[in-house]
């Protein structure tokens, strides 16, 4: 039994789907057509026999109408030669009242039985001067029984013709079959196919642009295998998407570190020649090279930020954004002392809590935080609220600083910009765009826009929990 299950999964790797699934669908209808062709055969054998038992009865029951009260010698020489419509005899229950003569039909000791009473009538096949015929033995009278043959030999014939007729179309069927399991083979792996050819399209040139061609209709009526093909292609569009944005951030990443690694290796390069160097002229080179080594790292751990995907749910916890903001906003204090920061936060507010990662919202709002006393006249107030309404939260970071130009929003977030007033400002560029996707990494939406009255105003929006 192993060694057949051995062959069996052997025969299933070394043959395509494809073909298996023909040989599936083309066995499936062929049973189905042989067993149709069997079930009629012996349909239509049964009837036709049952029709000559018919006859056989009808001719018994009118001989003994016929010859009720009386002794009939029905032995004519037309039976001999099987041309009367029905050739018949009767058979005493004791042997020694048969007549004279021989009879013509076989005489048996169940025969003498039924003409006894000790059994029911019956039908049997007998052959006659060569001929197939259908006999039927009956009582008739007190102690004889009655024999009635008919020839069989057409129904036979009748019976051939029906078997050869329906093993032809057996065999149609089995041929249509083949070709059924063939075309629905063909037709229904044919999303499948170019599924394989798109795959290995990619897999040799590594472009994940390519698409499955989908076949016409509605989305809602489209069968499994078209809707792994859409969903292969919606894979396929994130992929390209995912590529695209790995290789434009590793563009960037190349284009951004060049100028200060450069700078570095020239401060590094001075200093190696310290001794032609003054004590003034070393102390500048070495604080330049501090300053520009802690530039690189804030832009190495800004890019790792960035490239992480989103946080695995099991880190997630319930967080209260108001004790966030106070941490943050203390935190502020300390690193841009030229700011006043102010905190305004709804008392309805403070208990409320939103599912996510600490560190990473603590991230947020301190680029945000950055950002705004970045842009700040000395002095001027950031204002920071956190408010909730209808299930709700929103918080708000404005600055009073030179505002945000109209052709700057829609790029403000995007990796490496900086706007044409913040090119003479430190900073990599990546703090909002970093800001960006931990907001919508927690289902949160931040958006930035021009405070009425000059400055910046930045609307994180953590909607209401379903």
């Amino acid at each position: 039994m192993s060694g057949v299950r051995r062959l069996g999964a052997r025969w299933r790797r070394q043959r395509p789907l494809r073909t298996r699934l023909a040989l599936a669908a083309s066995a499936a209808v062929t049973l189905v057509a042989l067993g149709v062709c069997t079930a009629a055969f012996f349909v239509i054998r049964y009837e036709m026999f049952h029709q000559l038992d018919l006859n056989l009865t009808q001719s018994a029951t009118r001989l003994i109408q016929e010859h009720r009260g009386e002794r009939p010698e029905v032995l004519a020489g037309e039976c001999r030669f099987l041309s009367a419509p029905a050739c018949a005899q009767i058979v005493p229950a004791a042997p020694s009242r048969d007549p004279a003569a021989a009879y013509l039909l076989p005489v048996s000791a169940p025969v003498r039985e039924v003409a006894a009473g000790e059994r029911a009538p019956y039908f049997t096949n007998i052959t006659l001067f060569g001929k197939p015929l259908r006999m039927l033995t009956t009582p008739i009278g007190e102690g004889n029984a009655l024999q009635v043959a008919l020839r069989s030999d057409t129904v036979e014939t009748g019976v051939r013709q029906a078997a050869g007729l329906l093993a032809a179309v057996g065999l149609a069927g089995v041929l249509v079959a083949a070709g059924l399991g063939y075309w629905v083979a063909r037709t229904v792996l044919a999303p499948v196919a170019r599924l394989t050819s798109t795959a290995e399209r990619i897999a040799a040139t590594r472009d994940p642009r390519h698409r499955i061609e989908l076949p016409p209709g509605p989305p809602d009526r489209q069968d499994e295998v078209t809707r792994l093909a859409t969903s292969f292609n919606t894979m396929l569009g994130e992929l390209e998407q995912s590529v695209t944005a790995q290789r434009r951030l590793v563009a960037d990443a190349s284009h951004e570190l060049r100028t200060p690694l450069t700078a570095l290796r020239t401060n590094a390069e001075l200093l190696a020649r310290s001794d032609r160097l003054t004590d003034a002229q070393r102390d500048r080179a070495s604080g330049a090279l501090g300053r520009q080594l802690r530039e690189v790292t804030g832009l190495v751990n800004d890019l790792i930020e960035l490239a992480r995907d989103e946080e695995p749910r099991p880190l997630l916890e319930e967080v209260r954004l108001a004790d966030l903001a106070d941490h943050a906003v203390a935190t502020a204090r300390t690193h841009w002392p030229a700011a006043r920061f102010q905190l305004d936060i709804a008392p309805d507010a403070r208990g409320v809590t939103r599912p996510g990662v600490p560190a990473r919202l603590t991230r947020l709002l301190t680029n945000l935080l950055d950002n705004a006393a970045k842009f700040s006249p000395p002095g001027a107030p950031v204002e920071v609220g956190l408010v909730t309404y209808a299930g709700t939260m929103e918080l708000t970071v404005r600055d009073h600083g030179p505002g945000i130009a109209a052709q700057d929003i829609p790029h403000l977030f995007d990796r490496f910009y900086r706007a044409k007033a913040a090119r003479a400002l430190p900073g990599s560029g990546l703090g909002l765009a970093m800001a960006r996707q931990i907001a919508r990494a927690h289902g949160a939406d931040l958006t930035a826009e021009a405070a009425a009255g000059g400055g910046a105003l930045f609307r994180l929006v953590f909607p209401a929990e379903g």
